[in-house]
């Protein structure tokens, strides 16, 4: 079976730079309904936490709340840090816990209600990462504040907050009284539908102990959210990349150690990256190496009967490893602007989906590691969702998703896997997922698309087409940015001209198209590294 995981997840999508010869024909089955639709693309995630509740921060997190009907699920770094609750990059803190002059611990819970009451008000749910180590707490609180920027080494980042605590119990009764905080606060019904997991890549240098002082964290903390909450959610362990080896033995001794130690575990968390590259002056990306990641670790957690069937939130799953390292430092990031980075986070999506239900594990979510960072340059490369308020292209892959509904439908593509899709349909609607995307970021030539949808009620008649397009073009303020000379002093005009074409635009007017005996077509071109949202309904 795992060599079979690795053979689907390298040929899903391995793609270069061969385009399909000819029409792409995809035949979609309506009438045939493979699984229902999980939102698992609803989870978002960054590592600064006070950049929640700025303006734009609030700006873009309603934003994501507004594109689904299903509520949108919010991860960050450093709720327990210690600090002023300044952010930098890379860096957060909520000094929610210090100690007296007797060492009596002193709780402020104000920087982390400000944090979840900002999701909690647009309807979102938290995804509560718990850590990192306090100051008072750490067994080497100094130094302890990191020093990084981007181009920088990681020498002076991983410093007194990842270290394990002094003392267990202390820790223990601060997550505690955090979580029967927030049930005073929000009431249990509403805290019983969040996650609670336990730190952040303790396979690596966020945590400066071993695996087994690891797994005491996670006992003590997870009883203690079992205490305040015994219906909460609690898991983890958020580990790096199981296609490593290294991180592969620390998953499966975590897994091991819950299921002979009986301890809480409501889901189970890993993280899958890419590892893009740059190949003579053009970026090349690797899907293939982020879905190894998520296949080895399906194939872990099949290995554990017990847990075969527990949730699985992939808590970061993104082409690269640091949302924080700018193009403008790392030429290999430079996807992040344009029109690739939504061509394969939807390439991903259907991937990744797939490996699911190969593996029979129950795929809860795919969290994207991007959000938005305060005062850098427009457009300068970062891992985010939007730049200082204007929505980049791959937010509106988010918003076509927002668009799919109900069961996933059968089809398929002589395209596949350059020119692929993804359908749902609920009622009297079908939505297709439609991109042309390829792991090297050079030019070629657009598909000509030919959909053919079978399995439609015999009296459809008319169907209502919306076409909705992310390209050059459309849905792009990447390109209306630099149309207008790329500046970074934006006059009223300008940004709201960027905020219009930040939204998700129809590629053409909606109109009718003719459906008889069950069957309709429909035909389009679609460039390379583009991605369509195509809704019918009648």
């Amino acid at each position: 079976m795992r060599r079979f995981f690795l053979f689907v997840s390298i040929a899903i999508l391995s793609v270069a730079s061969a385009c399909p010869q000819g029409t792409v024909s995809i035949r979609v089955d309506a009438a045939s309904k493979v699984a229902p639709l999980k939102p698992a693309w609803n989870f978002f995630g960054y590592d600064e936490p006070n950049y929640t509740y700025t303006e734009n921060g609030r700006k873009l997190i309603n934003e994501i709340v507004a594109s689904s009907a299903s509520p949108a699920n919010f991860r960050t770094h450093h709720l327990l840090t210690t600090g002023d609750g300044v952010p930098a990059l890379k860096w957060g803190s909520t000094n929610v816990y210090t100690e007296d002059a007797s060492g009596k611990p002193i709780y402020d819970w104000t920087l982390t209600d400000r944090i979840l009451d900002t999701y909690v008000r647009a309807g979102a749910k938290p995804f509560v990462e718990i850590g990192f180590m306090p100051k008072a707490l750490s067994t080497k609180p100094d130094p302890y504040v990191p020093v990084w920027q981007p181009g920088s080494k990681f020498d002076q980042y991983y410093v007194g907050w990842t270290y394990p605590p002094t003392d267990y119990s202390k820790w223990g009764e601060l997550v505690f009284q955090w979580v029967r905080h927030c049930v005073a606060k929000y009431g249990a019904s509403e805290v019983a539908t969040w996650h609670w997991e336990v730190w952040n890549e303790p396979d690596i240098a966020y945590w400066h102990g071993t695996p087994e002082e690891y797994d005491r964290l996670y006992d003590v903390s997870a009883a203690a959210v079992k205490r305040a909450l015994p219906a909460a959610h609690v898991g983890g362990p958020a580990s790096t990349g199981p296609a490593n080896p290294k991180a592969a033995a620390f998953l499966k001794q975590f897994l091991q150690h819950c299921a002979s130690a009986g301890m809480p575990l409501d889901f189970i968390s890993f993280h899958a990256k890419g590892s893009p590259t740059v190949v003579q002056s053009t970026v090349r990306m690797s899907l293939s190496h982020e879905l190894n990641d998520v296949s080895s670790g399906f194939d872990i957690v099949r290995s554990f009967p017990n847990f075969q069937h527990l949730p699985i939130v992939l808590s970061e799953a993104d082409p690269e490893g640091c949302a924080a390292c700018s193009a403008r430092v790392y030429p290999q990031n430079a996807y992040r602007n344009g029109t690739l980075y939504p061509a394969y986070t939807a390439a991903a999506l259907k991937a990744i989906m797939q490996l699911a239900r190969v593996a029979d594990v129950n795929l809860e979510g795919i969290l994207t590691w991007a959000f938005e960072f305060e005062n850098q340059p427009y457009f300068d490369g970062f891992r985010s969702l939007a730049t200082n308020g204007v929505d980049k292209p791959v937010l509106n892959v988010f918003r076509m998703a927002g668009l799919l509904r109900g069961h996933l439908i059968r089809l398929e593509s002589s395209g596949a896997p350059q020119v692929d899709a993804l359908a749902a349909g609920s009622g009297n609607n079908l939505s297709l997922l439609v991109w042309n995307y390829q792991d090297d970021d050079v030019p070629g030539p657009a598909a000509t698309v030919d959909i053919t949808v079978n399995g439609l009620p015999t009296n459809a008649g008319h169907i209502l087409v919306r076409h909705y397009r992310i390209d050059k073009t459309h849905s792009n303020a990447y390109t209306a940015w630099k149309a207008l000379g790329s500046p970074q002093n934006l006059s009223a005009d300008q940004y709201k001209t960027l905020e219009e074409a930040g939204q998700l635009e129809l590629l053409e007017s909606p109109h009718f198209i003719a459906a008889e005996n069950g069957s309709s077509h429909i035909g389009f071109s679609l460039p390379l590294q583009a991605v369509s949202l195509i809704e019918l309904s009648w």
